[in-house]
């Protein structure tokens, strides 16, 4: 039997500058399910994403995800990408199953926490404030390459992580410290500064963009003290939801906030297209 892939529409100039197409999966011409596939808004026409691939529960089991996945990297690389990306939910097990098979390496997941009604207490010893505007521009600076590092070690071109990281800063902290739905604190313990919090509040929830403990005061229960002041300041504006990116490979974060209840909710993995 042949799997192939077929447009059901032409090709698609989107508004925010990305191409997309979608296609039947068909096995020997019989449609068996569907595949969208596009470019990326923010790495550009260099990196392909599969938006949605979906198999007819009657076909499934039987490689017809595998051999139309594969048949959209094919696509991806007549349109010129270096690589190609996928978000997959947690609860679709058989999904990331796939990717795993194909090449697809999970780059950072997204996770979650319900949050109840009062606000936790910082351990003894520990008070948060606002960071200064002295200490806003080193500590954007040192943000920003951090953050393209960690796009680089996996797998974006150095060029292109920094460009995102200045855009994705830009973009979330458009009037700095002075931003409208942003906390940007520093925690200190018995007087010193050990960390810094990023929190920004969404519509129904908060987002964690960053936490950080200073290096030479890890490993003594401050970042579980930062992450506390999260929920704390998500639970007094209202918010009963809290959510944050983790990086793969970060174990120790991975960890802290495991243990604190949050939960993956979906997976970013990617793939270069050789």
């Amino acid at each position: 039997m042949t799997t192939t892939l077929r447009p059901t529409e032409p090709l698609q100039q989107n508004a925010d500058g990305t191409r997309s197409r979608r296609y039947q999966v068909c096995v020997n011409s019989r449609p068996v399910g569907a595949i969208h596939l596009g470019t990326h808004p923010v790495f550009g026409d260099a990196v392909a994403r599969i938006m949605n691939l979906r198999i007819e529960e009657p076909d499934r089991g039987r490689g017809r995800g595998t051999v139309a996945a594969l048949a959209a990297e094919e696509v991806a690389r007549g349109w010129g990408c270096r690589r190609i990306e996928a978000q997959v939910p947690a609860e679709a097990e058989a999904a990331f199953r796939l990717a795993t098979a194909l090449g697809y390496v999970v780059r950072n997941r997204l996770m979650q926490k319900p949050l109840g009604d009062t606000p936790p207490d910082l351990p003894e010893g520990s008070r948060a404030r606002p960071m200064t505007e002295a200490e806003f521009g080193p500590w954007l600076e040192k943000g920003e390459q951090d953050y393209a590092q960690s796009w680089i070690r996996r797998g974006v071109p150095p060029a292109e992580a920094r460009a995102k990281s200045e855009r994705d800063h830009a973009t979330l902290l458009p009037q700095g410290l002075a931003t409208p739905g942003t906390f940007i604190s520093v925690v200190e313990h018995l007087g010193t500064p050990v960390g810094a919090l990023w929190v920004a509040l969404r519509e129904n929830s908060a987002f964690v963009f960053d936490v950080e403990t200073d290096a030479a005061h890890r490993g003594k229960g401050h970042g579980r003290t930062l992450m506390l002041l999260a929920e704390a300041q998500a639970i007094a504006e209202g918010r009963r939801t809290i959510r944050l990116n983790v990086f793969a490979g970060n174990t120790p974060a991975e960890r802290l906030y495991a243990s604190l209840g949050y939960e993956t909710k979906q997976y970013a993995m990617y793939k270069p297209l050789l």
